[in-house]
């Protein structure tokens, strides 16, 4: 609530690993942040690459043993290592901005002068906040 309920801008630097619940708890993409920057070695996914692929090997073995089939150590290998490469793929700070998940990479020597900038800008959009209209809707 405290993230949702606050006035003062909402700036969100990504500089390591973001994922699930703690993304959002942080103020990611899913709190409306009004700037959302990535540093190149940051991660964001729903969760670790490691982490979906033992749960999808848990879920296949659970499977298996209700049809009384015995899994095959490789195959099941092969699919562990397979769920880890596109988990980590798809988490990489170029991917997830290139989905437009973020506002953008920014070098991390950069980020005081992004910040900055950005407080400007959410000043400067409080001072010139949009009047609402003061007639009714024109018809012809």
């Amino acid at each position: 609530q405290a993230v949702t309920s606050a006035t003062v801008p909402q700036i969100t630097i990504q500089c390591g690993a973001s994922f699930g619940a703690g993304n959002y708890g942080m103020c990611g993409r899913g709190f409306d942040p009004r700037f959302l920057f990535s540093w190149p070695q940051a991660r964001t996914a729903v969760m670790g690459g490691e982490q979906a692929a033992r749960t999808m090997q848990i879920v296949a073995e659970a499977g298996m043993a209700r049809k009384g089939i015995t899994p095959d150590p490789v195959q099941m290998q092969a699919q562990f290592d397979q769920i880890v490469n596109v988990f980590e793929s798809q988490a990489d700070a170029f991917h997830t901005s290139g989905l437009v998940l973020d506002d953008g990479v920014i070098d991390p020597r950069d980020t005081r002068a992004v910040l900055a900038f950005c407080l400007d800008t959410c000043a400067e959009a409080v001072a010139h906040e949009p009047r609402p209209m003061q007639f009714g809707v024109a018809r012809m």
